[in-house]
């Protein structure tokens, strides 16, 4: 039987991901999203599906928005925020209003309604820069940037929420998420989409430091399953989880699958490291397998060359 689900942040990358996914399965979708950073083409996208779709365009730092969206919801996937540690350290206090304010509104929101369960996007940020060969949720949080403060307050909000209030909330700590419909255009896009934009133009794509720094480049596939699993996984309910390919890929070694794969020779041009940037980030998945059955269905070469092929193709 059709569940209802409300996706914050629906024209943005992952958000519209995750909306096409309970679309396609014959869910009931509802998605709010303020256009700021997202996409009308990404709503166009999922109206185009023809499934079970209601679109609200609005902020979830206005309560008086939240209240009607949120009527006979049963679950929330809530991927809405300001995105970019470049973009948090020019501007602090918006990105709180978006990413920490705007999820306290929602949970509130999520509460009087009652939701049945909350998941939260949350980011790999709040490690900071920690030593270490893998992210392991046990490690005590340690954001360096305006982003990663912003997004862990939504992670301890989402908590207090469940303890509190009982409204069952799960937060996944992404890493590095790429793949289709990634913007490379923005100021702050994301590698993956810029490198790729750049070098089918047969331009060298831009290393901020020596290109050593490591990440754990997560395919949106694999991201959508993470949350779907955390909608009615039994034992996650209050949990923050990391979701994750769980590997280590090179910002060097990433240039060098690129041109692999687009069969070019470029070099890539190395700038200084920028500030709030990470040297490496790897995430420990062990938790994801045993509360959420989670395991990454597209490993990172294949989703860097379905990467590759939906930008040829656009």
């Amino acid at each position: 039987m059709p569940q209802t689900y409300l996706v914050t942040g629906a024209a943005g990358f992952i958000g519209s991901h995750i909306a096409e996914r309970l679309l396609r399965e014959g869910q009931r979708v509802r998605v709010i999203d303020n256009l700021i950073t997202g996409k009308q083409a990404h709503l166009d996208f999922l109206k185009s599906l023809n499934g079970d779709l209601s679109i609200t365009i609005g902020s979830i730092t206005e309560p008086e928005t939240l209240r009607p969206v949120l009527q006979n919801v049963d679950f929330v996937l809530h991927q809405a925020a300001l995105p970019s540690v470049p973009r948090s350290i020019a501007d602090p206090l918006e990105t709180h209003r978006h990413c920490a304010t705007g999820t306290l509104n929602l949970l509130i929101a999520a509460r009087d309604a009652g939701v049945k369960r909350l998941v939260y996007a949350a980011s790999s940020s709040a490690y900071g820069d920690q030593a270490g060969d893998a992210k392991v949720e046990s490690m005590s949080p340690a954001p360096i940037s305006p982003y990663g403060v912003a997004k862990l307050i939504g992670e301890y909000y989402a908590a207090a929420f469940c303890h509190s209030y009982r409204l069952e909330t799960v937060s996944l700590r992404y890493f590095n998420v790429f793949g289709p419909r990634q913007d490379p255009t923005s100021t702050y896009a994301a590698v993956i989409p810029k490198f790729i934009s750049d070098m089918l133009r047969g331009e060298r794509p831009t290393i901020f430091g020596d290109g050593t720094q490591s990440r754990d480049f997560t395919y949106i596939d694999n991201v959508a399953q993470g949350n779907l699993l955390a909608c009615t996984a039994p034992y996650a309910a209050g949990e923050t989880i990391n979701l994750a390919g769980g590997g280590r890929i090179l910002i060097n070694d990433l240039v060098a699958q690129l041109n692999a794969i687009l069969e070019t020779d470029l070099a890539p041009i190395h700038q200084a490291e920028r500030p709030g940037d990470i040297k490496h980030s790897r995430a420990d998945i062990a938790k994801a397998r045993e509360l959420l059955g989670y395991e990454p269905i597209v490993n990172f070469e294949e989703g860097l060359r379905q990467t590759v092929d939906w930008y040829r193709a656009s």
